[in-house]
């Protein structure tokens, strides 16, 4: 059963503050919980109170002052700077509420990216980004470059990158949040579909009900801390 299994991501004691004007500001404070294998985690809370912060520091953008983030029993912040680029790019795929494509590149090209950090046959790239593109829809769209697309299909371009190398978590900060109503259940969908079909991992950061309605587990951010609910 899903309880049973042992953790994906494991974050205990975690906690985080910043400096403004020679003032402490805590943002976390002693955050503990488990994200399991195949669930689609909601997090929620208004803004400012730390949502992108914990999502930069469980994706190992950023490191905490006190705490301990494990995947499968493993801390990569005692990895090397150059190994811990690499478990970043390998392990963890990230979304963000603002697409951030090359305007350059073509879809398929800004997909490809992360495979060509560290894998340079191009033909190997262009197969997993075009298989994943297809995946999400977008097969007919490979070429195009982001100006050509509308901005839920730059969603998908996005997340398809955030997948192609096979993570073992995708992170999504307001994926839907720059998007309308009908896109943005639509993105929801996708996002559903990958979970069942392939048991990707997801945590989400997110102001949409919707999403949290339909995560497996919601976890909520209040003065610094997080509680952990099922919907």
């Amino acid at each position: 059963m899903k309880n049973e299994q042992a953790a994906l991501l494991s974050v205990s004691s975690l906690s985080k503050s910043f400096w403004n004007d020679g003032l402490q500001i805590r943002v976390l404070s002693g955050v503990n919980f488990d994200v399991r294998s195949g669930e689609v985690v909601a997090l929620i809370g208004p803004s400012g109170i730390g949502k992108s912060t914990l999502l930069n520091l469980i994706g190992t953008l950023d490191k905490p002052d006190d705490g301990q983030i494990l995947y499968n029993g493993q801390n990569p912040l005692t990895l090397s700077d150059p190994e811990l680029a690499r478990f970043r790019n390998s392990h963890i795929g990230f979304v963000f509420q603002f697409h951030h494509l090359l305007p350059e590149f073509t879809a398929l090209e800004n997909v490809m990216l992360p495979v060509l950090v560290y894998e340079f046959d191009r033909s190997k790239a262009a197969k997993q980004a075009s298989e994943i593109l297809n995946r999400v829809g977008l097969g007919n769209r490979l070429r195009h470059r982001p100006a050509q697309l509308s901005g839920g299909e730059r969603q998908r371009v996005a997340i398809a990158r955030a997948l192609v190398n096979n993570p073992l978590i995708v992170l999504a900060d307001e994926p839907t949040g720059n998007l309308d109503t009908k896109n943005s259940d639509l993105l929801i969908e996708l996002i559903l579909e990958l979970n069942q079909q392939y048991q990707r991992t997801f945590v989400i950061a997110t102001h949409n009900p919707h999403i949290a309605a339909r995560a497996h587990r919601v976890l909520t951010i209040t003065d610094g801390t997080v509680t952990d609910q099922i919907p």
